[in-house]
């Protein structure tokens, strides 16, 4: 998969589930399912999936021997990046932290698993 296709998949992707957590604010106007700052978990977590993924690709077409290891290497950094994220946010947000670990972690495995899905699409066209 190219990266222009990749970049257009995910903004289509993004955008889907953007839709979708608007639309149980609207529908569940009276449940707290999304955080105070959920726009900001929402940009973060894309942001840095979409340059993982641009870091990934660019190892496993530079030396594909090594690819592995360049998607291992974004995945770890993704993390890292996580954690910190999550942790400055928790030092300065005073609201429940439930809602939070639900939003982050549910954002976290939907994005990484787009990531990975596409990452290994890119793999089994190698392969051929």
């Amino acid at each position: 998969m190219s990266l222009a296709r990749f970049t257009f998949s995910y903004l289509l992707y993004t955008a889907v589930l953007g839709v979708i957590a608007y639309l149980l604010t609207i529908i569940f106007p009276d449940v707290t399912i999304l955080t105070s700052k959920f726009w900001i978990v929402f940009g973060f977590l894309a942001g840095i999936t979409f340059i993982a993924y641009v870091v990934a690709d660019l190892g496993i077409k530079r030396n594909p021997e090594v690819g592995i290891m360049a998607i291992m290497g974004s995945i770890a950094l993704k993390m890292i990046f996580s954690m910190a994220f999550v942790l400055i946010y928790s030092l300065n947000a005073k609201e429940k932290g439930m809602v939070f670990v639900l939003n982050f972690f549910s954002l976290y495995l939907l994005f990484s698993f787009f990531e990975i899905y596409s990452l290994l699409r890119n793999l089994r066209h190698q392969n051929k």
